[in-house]
C-alpha cells in the first residue's frame, strides 16, 4: 500500500518536472532551433503533399474530360440534331405522297436510330435527378411522336387530308417538347464540359497558398536563425527557399500554358463547337418548316416568316465561326437560292414544281443543297470537336511531371532545412 502511494505521488511530480524542462528548453537556443527546423520540415512536407494531390487531380480531370465529359457533350449534340433530322425527314417523306421512296423512309428511320443511340450515349453514367427526368420525358414522348408520324403516313397513303394534321401535330410535339428537353440535356452536358475545362486550366490556388505560407515561414525562420546564430544566411534554408520558388514558378508556368491551349474564351474551340451545333440544329428546324410549308398549304407568309427567322439566326451564328468563303457558308447561300426557287413556284400556284424543288434529287433542288449544307456543318463540327479534345489533352500535358516534380522539390526543401540547421544546432549541444 505504501509503495503504491509513493508511486502515485511521484507521477505528477515527474510530469511537472518534464513540462518544466520542456519550457526551459524551448527558451534556449537549441530549443528554438529545434522548433524552427521541425516546423519548416513539416510545412515543406505538407506543401509537397498539397501540390502533388492538386496537380494530380488536374491530370485526372483531363482524362475524365476525354473519356467521359466531352463524349457525353458530343452525344447530347448528336441527339438534338438527330431528333431535328427525324422531324425534317418525316416531312420530306410525307411530301413525296403515297408510298414514299425507300431512300426517304430509310433516312427517317436512320435519324430515329441515331437519336436512340445518342440518347443512350448522352446519359451514360448519369446519376443526377435532372438528367434522369429529362431522359424520362424524351423516352416517353418519342413513341407518341412516331405514332403520330405513322398515323400521318397511313392517311397520306390513302389520300386523306387529315394526314397533314397528324404530321403537324407530330412536328409541334417535337419542336415544343422533345427538342427543348434535348436542348436542356445538351446545355447541361456543355456546362459540365466548360466547368471541367476551367478546373484543368485555372491556377491551383491551394497549392500556391501552401507554397507562399512556406516561403513566409522560411523567411521568418531565417530571421530567427540570424538572431540566434549571428549568421546572415543559412545555406539549407536558402536552398529550401529556392526549391519552393522553383515549384511556385513551375505551377504558374504550367497554369499559363494550360490556359493558353485549352482556349475557353469567347472565340475558343468550345464556343465554336456550341455555335456550330446550334447552327446545325437551326438548319434542321428551318428545313422542317420549308417542307411543312408545302404540306399544310396554309398561310405562306406566316410560314415563310418562321423560316426566315430560323435562317437569319443560322446565318448570324454561322458567320461568327466560319468565313464567308467557307464550304458551310457557300452551301448555306446555295440552299437559300434553292428555297427562293421553291417559294416562287409555290406563290405562283405551281405546287408540283415547288414539291419537286423541295424534295427532288436534282443538284439544283433544295433537298440536295440542304444535304450539302448539313454535310459541311457536320465536317466543321468534327474538326472543332477535335480541336476541343486536343486543347484539353495539351492542357493536361502542361502539368505533366508537375505532381512528382513539385513533391520532389519540397522534399529537397525539407531535407535542406534539416541539413542546414543541424550544424548550428550541434554548436549548442
Amino acid at each position: 500500500m505504501n509503495g503504491g502511494r509513493v508511486r502515485r505521488s511521484r507521477l505528477p511530480t515527474t510530469v511537472r518536472n518534464g513540462a518544466e524542462w520542456a519550457r526551459h528548453f524551448a527558451r534556449t537556443a537549441p530549443g528554438v532551433l529545434s522548433a524552427v527546423v521541425a516546423g519548416l520540415v513539416i510545412l515543406s512536407l505538407a506543401a509537397g503533399m498539397v501540390c502533388a494531390n492538386q496537380l494530380s487531380e488536374k491530370q485526372t480531370r483531363r482524362d475524365t474530360v476525354l473519356r467521359h465529359t466531352e463524349p457525353l457533350a458530343d452525344a447530347s449534340q448528336r441527339l438534338y440534331v438527330a431528333l431535328s433530322a427525324a422531324d425534317a425527314a418525316a416531312s420530306t417523306a410525307f411530301l413525296s405522297g403515297g408510298i414514299e421512296s425507300p431512300g426517304v423512309r430509310t433516312q427517317y428511320r436512320q435519324a430515329l436510330s441515331d437519336a436512340a443511340a445518342a440518347l443512350a450515349d448522352a446519359t451514360t453514367g448519369a446519376s443526377d435527378i435532372q438528367t434522369r427526368e429529362i431522359v424520362a420525358r424524351i423516352s416517353a414522348e418519342l413513341p407518341s411522336y412516331t405514332g403520330l408520324v405513322e398515323s400521318a403516313r397511313a392517311n397520306n397513303r390513302q389520300g386523306l387530308p387529315v394526314g397533314s394534321a397528324y404530321l403537324r401535330q407530330a412536328s409541334v410535339l417535337m419542336q415544343q417538347s422533345v427538342l427543348p428537353n434535348a436542348q436542356q440535356l445538351e446545355q447541361n452536358r456543355l456546362a459540365q464540359l466548360r466547368e471541367d475545362q476551367r478546373d484543368i486550366s485555372t491556377l491551383p490556388l491551394l497549392s500556391v497558398a501552401a507554397l507562399l505560407v512556406l516561403l513566409i515561414a522560411l523567411t521568418a525562420g531565417s530571421v530567427v536563425l540570424l538572431r540566434r546564430t549571428n549568421r546572415r544566411f543559412n545555406l539549407g534554408v536558402v536552398t529550401a527557399a529556392v526549391a519552393t520558388v522553383v515549384a511556385l514558378v513551375w505551377i504558374g508556368a504550367a497554369s499559363i500554358a494550360a490556359t493558353s491551349v485549352i482556349d475557353t474564351g469567347s472565340k475558343g474551340a468550345t464556343v465554336r463547337f456550341e455555335t456550330l451545333a446550334r447552327a446545325r440544329i437551326l438548319a434542321q428546324q428551318a428545313r422542317t418548316e420549308e417542307t411543312m410549308q408545302l404540306i399544310t398549304r396554309s398561310d405562306i407568309d406566316t410560314s415563310e416568316g418562321v423560316f426566315t427567322t430560323k435562317t437569319t439566326e443560322l446565318r448570324n451564328q454561322l458567320l461568327t465561326v466560319v468565313t464567308a468563303e467557307s464550304p458551310a457558308a457557300q452551301t448555306f447561300s446555295s440552299w437559300q437560292d434553292g428555297h427562293h426557287t421553291q417559294l416562287a413556284s409555290n406563290r405562283s400556284n405551281d405546287y408540283s414544281a415547288a414539291v419537286r424543288q423541295a424534295i427532288g434529287t436534282s443538284p439544283d433542288g433544295s433537298a440536295f443543297r440542304f444535304g450539302a449544307l448539313d454535310d459541311s456543318l457536320r465536317a466543321e463540327l468534327d474538326t472543332t470537336r477535335q480541336q476541343v479534345r486536343d486543347g484539353v489533352d495539351a492542357a493536361g500535358d502542361a502539368f505533366l511531371l508537375s505532381p512528382i516534380g513539385t513533391l520532389a522539390l519540397l522534399l529537397v526543401a525539407a531535407g535542406s532545412v534539416a541539413a542546414g540547421v543541424w550544424p548550428r544546432l550541434q554548436e549548442f549541444l
